[in-house]
């Protein structure tokens, strides 16, 4: 499709906040004043909940975030170079992408400015422990902390911790104050996230066979949907329901995508991983789990890490390699198994902090490693205990987006698996924080710099993986009695859902406009109206449902094994490959690609939410997992059942414009030619 934009293009904000720019001339800027960081003292650090000063001597560390060169012309080359269009003809600065050298040079801090706020942060006694054109990172004393930012730290008790934060806002003197963005880590609420995975029984990811006579013992899953059905749900469901499909790998989603018949691999594309921490074990077990499934290894050189392990922090917190362990076999061996011919790297941040993981896209951004960028992790915007994301981060990870754009890099989110992250989906919901304030999109995914992707159960017609259909990945769930004789809950409860939703952050990004509906951008998910138009989210959506989930080989201290895994955590590393076949296709870089993704919204299957042949009935299934322990474990699924969210004809907030194909694959073969 053609979408009009004027010349100077319309443009989108931070909602409420007011970030200052850096880089206007002399002759406009008045004389330097000290700038107030506003909110940098949180609500929640109240005088009647004031426990006095932290001692002089306590260390902390805190980032300091530089603002750099011209942030207003940031904006828009990023836009310009990313549009393919202008008024329906071909838009000239399209794809003109900057190396890493000229992006840094022409909108990063210059060394002027990074050496006077380390001159300013020094001279107060504090210590610099890490500097990059976006951030410095020190620490020291409370007392330095207090001389350089202009505040105590004072420890305030609050819901029976004794936590703390600045006694007031922030003040950057007047020498450095345009240089300076924003500063964390002066309080003890640091935010932190998790993956967006979850991972099934492991017997389920097999072709087990149900045992001869009364409850099934041994595991069974349908190996394309409704190969094996089962009679008898309760009212409500379908009266003949299917087993859940046995976990996919990656040459059915191959073929049900339509990669297979694009005849593309990936080849001469770069994708970059961010997760926290590393696997010691990752590419071996990627290598074995190619190989256990018909498809070649990586060669020689194709894949390498950007690891510091003698960096990490926040283990315990974080739940360490371990626990994020999955989360990079389950990205790593999506993304070679739908590009088996891109080159991959992986870089773990230090980290579960936003701190640590944007300084791990930085370097994905300030090296040009990648040519796409997936991450699948995320957290809400507003919670219940304070918790909320700052201005100051939003604006330092936008920073480093936009720059991504004009070197041409796309950023990719995963969406989140709890619905529309209400309290409603948080009460039963297994993948959702539970200190969410109300329904809302969440972050960085709802970022209008980045590509969000929502999930969808994927049906197969046949076992070697034609596609059959999909719905929104949302589903409700209820588990079988040990005697075999009831389920509970009934009706099922939320369990498992994409991401979603109208943001009352951020304005509507140009892109958007003629293609999401009005209904959608102008009501908040709070039921509110919005006055202007907001960004809706996701902008795409591949399968990642729990029910519909995907094999995943691991060993990481233990004996390698496979099991089933879900959530947008396999939606965002597979539309990041299907972006790398597209690279191919196209013979350059896509850059940010939602511009690319919404001209094309008619190249998607539009995904509708499923139910029974003939009726209202929600489709369902049945999820046999066998014995467990020694217990029979079974549940019965309702698909497309996202909360608020719904997948509807065009695009909705479910799925985005629908899952990508052979088409909208093909379609960058021919798309405004080579240069």
């Amino acid at each position: 499709m053609t979408r009009t934009a004027t010349v100077a293009f319309a443009s989108f904000a931070l909602v409420g906040a007011s970030l200052a720019l850096a880089g206007t001339s002399q002759a406009d800027t008045p004389a330097p004043q000290a700038k107030v960081l506003a909110g940098s003292h949180p609500d929640w650090a109240t005088a009647t909940a004031d426990a006095g000063v932290v001692p002089a001597a306590t260390q902390t560390t805190a980032t300091v975030y530089l603002a750099g060169r011209n942030s207003a012309s940031l904006q828009q080359y990023a836009t310009e170079v990313s549009e393919p269009t202008i008024d329906g003809r071909a838009n000239p600065l399209y794809g003109k992408f900057l190396t890493a050298a000229q992006a840094k040079a022409e909108y990063l801090a210059s060394p002027a400015q990074i050496t006077a706020v380390r001159q300013w942060l020094t001279g107060a006694g504090l210590r610099v422990t890490g500097a990059t054109e976006h951030e410095i990172t020190v620490s020291g004393s409370t007392a330095a902390i207090t001389r350089a930012f202009g505040t105590r730290i004072d420890q305030y008790r609050v819901g029976g911790k004794l936590v703390h934060a600045p006694a007031s806002d922030v003040v950057v003197p007047a020498g450095v104050s345009s240089a300076v963005l924003g500063v964390l880590g002066l309080s003890s609420t640091t935010p932190a996230v998790k993956p967006d995975y979850v991972r099934t029984n492991a017997s389920a990811a097999g072709t087990g066979s149900r045992s001869g006579g009364g409850l099934p013992t041994v595991a069974t899953c349908s190996n394309y949907w409704g190969q094996r059905t089962a009679t008898g749900a309760p009212a409500g469901y379908t009266k003949t329901t299917a087993f859940d499909q046995c976990s996919l790998d990656p040459a059915q989603e191959r073929k049900a995508y339509g990669i297979n018949a694009s005849h593309l691999t990936g080849k001469g594309a770069t994708v970059a991983i961010v997760d926290a921490y590393a696997s010691s074990t990752m590419l071996a077990d990627a290598d074995q789990y190619a190989v256990n499934h018909g498809d070649k290894p990586f060669k020689a050189g194709q894949y390498s890490e950007v690891v510091d392990q003698s960096a990490w922090n926040n283990q315990d917190a974080c739940g360490g390699p371990a626990g994020w362990a999955p989360e990079e076999a389950l990205d790593v061996e999506m993304v070679h198994g739908l590009a088996p011919d891109a080159n991959v790297v992986y870089v773990g941040a230090n980290s579960c902090t936003d701190t640590d993981l944007l300084g791990a896209i930085s370097d994905v951004v300030d090296n040009h490693l990648a040519d796409v960028i997936s991450n699948s992790w995320g957290e809400i915007m507003h919670t219940t205990d304070d918790q909320d994301i700052t201005s100051t981060e939003i604006a330092a990870f936008t920073q480093v987006f936009e720059q991504a754009a004009i070197e041409g890099i796309g950023i990719n989110f995963s969406a989140g698996d709890c619905g529309d992250s209400s309290p409603f989906a948080a009460a039963t919901g297994t993948n959702c924080q539970s200190d969410t304030a109300y329904a809302q999109a969440d972050w960085p995914d709802s970022s209008p710099w980045v590509t969000s992707v929502g999930g969808t159960a994927l049906g197969l017609a046949t076992k070697s993986g034609v596609y059959g259909f999909e719905t929104d990945m949302g589903t409700l769930r209820s588990a079988l009695s040990p005697d075999g004789t009831s389920w509970t809950p009934f009706p099922g409860a939320f369990y498992f859902g994409g991401g979603g939703g109208t943001s009352q952050d951020f304005a509507q990004p140009w892109y958007q406009a003629g293609v999401v509906p009005s209904a959608l951008s102008h009501t908040l998910m709070t039921g509110a109206h919005s006055a202007t138009a907001q960004r809706v989210t996701p902008d795409v959506a591949m399968n990642g449902d729990l029910y519909t989930s995907v094999l995943v080989g691991i060993s990481d201290g233990s004996p390698y094994s496979e099991a089933g895994y879900g959530g947008t955590s396999v939606s965002s590393p597979s539309f990041a490959a299907v972006q790398a076949d597209a690279i191919q296709a196209q013979g350059h870089p896509i850059g940010f690609a939602n511009p690319e993704i919404y001209a094309r919204s008619g190249l998607f299957t539009d995904v509708v939410d499923r139910q029974a042949e003939h009726t209202t009935t929600p489709l369902s299934a049945v999820a046999d997992f066998g014995l467990v322990s020694g217990s029979l474990r079974v549940r019965l699924v309702a698909f497309g059942q996202d909360t608020s969210l719904n997948a509807v004809h065009g695009y909705d907030d479910a799925t985005g414009v629908g899952t990508p194909t052979t088409a909208y694959l093909d379609s960058f073969k021919s798309w405004y030619g080579r240069w």
